[in-house]
């Protein structure tokens, strides 16, 4: 935006008009694209929600982003007390709605544990680095 108004102070009236026409392109082109999305979300009733795609049934999980591209995807059921195996969905035994309870369970408690140990350890090294005048 300051190079248009430089260009409007010096009288270059006509690259300040083609900045201008860039600038409304690009605009036009995003609104066209989020547009799209909606119509196809709306077609294939399709609802996106972060990093979660909603396909009926199923729903995709972006499980891993880097610098804004998706390095891994995974499909995983929308239905409670369903999985996906062999593509498609079929019901969970008791059995394995158990195991995954207790596994859940056990993990919560590791999880608490790994970030109480993260963050005493930030601690430590930002009083170390105020010691040192960082």
């Amino acid at each position: 935006m300051s190079s248009f108004v430089s260009k409007l102070l010096s009288n270059n009236l006509v690259e300040a008009r083609n900045e201008i026409e860039d600038r409304l392109k690009n605009l036009v082109a995003e609104k066209l694209n989020q547009m799209k999305l909606r119509l196809t979300a709306e077609m294939y009733d399709v609802v996106i929600e972060g990093n979660v795609l909603r396909m009926g049934r199923t729903k995709m999980v972006k499980v891993r982003v880097r610098k804004g591209k998706i390095q891994r995807r995974k499909k995983v059921s929308a239905i409670k007390g369903y999985t996906i195996r062999g593509g498609k969905l079929t019901r969970m035994t008791p059995m394995e709605r158990r195991h995954r309870k207790m596994g859940a369970k056990r993990s919560k408690f590791k999880r608490r544990a790994k970030l109480r140990q993260s963050l005493r350890k930030r601690r430590m090294s930002l009083r170390k680095r105020s010691a040192m005048g960082l």
